[in-house]
């Protein structure tokens, strides 16, 4: 497996990652017009293009001799900080792994990226959502030390779901 920066070229491979491996976990829970109007918004290439070219995002790859495995979004200013009194907090805002790769590594890869590159941005905290009955994520990333602040909502089309804010504090 090797890590790497994503390029334009790899927007529609990311959009298809995003987009099944967020069906495989979730699309049981919506409607079929929420779910296709939020696979719209943020797993078409065009919802993918607008995050690529946001300044405070940043992706990165995982790939093996099959293609793309995975992938994280971080964002540099966390869109979570009034929830904390971190100052600097970071986000990690998707964090994909290929259906049927989980537990291989990938996951733990990116994180590790993630965590690096906040510390490289000076951010004192990363914090991210994770869906209330996703405990396998849960799991993963108390793993890390992530801890839950808040309940928070995550808006798919009409249906508003439970989710979790957690937050790692990271050391100066």
């Amino acid at each position: 497996m090797i890590l790497r920066p994503a390029f334009l070229e790899d927007i529609p491979a990311l959009a298809e990652l995003g987009r099944t491996s967020f069906c495989e976990k979730f699309a049981h829970l919506y409607s079929d017009e929420d779910l296709a109007r939020f696979l719209q918004q943020v797993y078409s290439v065009s919802g993918v293009t607008g995050d690529f070219h946001e300044p405070n995002f940043v992706y990165r790859l995982a790939e093996d001799t099959t293609g793309l495995i995975g992938y994280c979004k971080i964002a540099i200013e966390s869109g979570y900080s009034e929830y904390s009194d971190a100052k600097r907090p970071m986000g990690l805002y998707q964090l994909y792994t290929a259906p049927g790769r989980t537990g291989e590594g990938i996951g733990a890869a990116l994180t590790d990226w993630a965590l690096a590159q906040a510390r490289e941005h000076a951010a004192d905290a990363v914090q991210l959502s994770v869906y209330s009955e996703n405990y396998g994520a849960q799991r993963f990333y108390k793993r890390y030390g992530f801890q839950k602040i808040a309940d928070i909502g995550f808006w798919v089309g009409q249906q508003r779901d439970a989710e979790f804010l957690y937050e790692l504090r990271l050391n100066p």
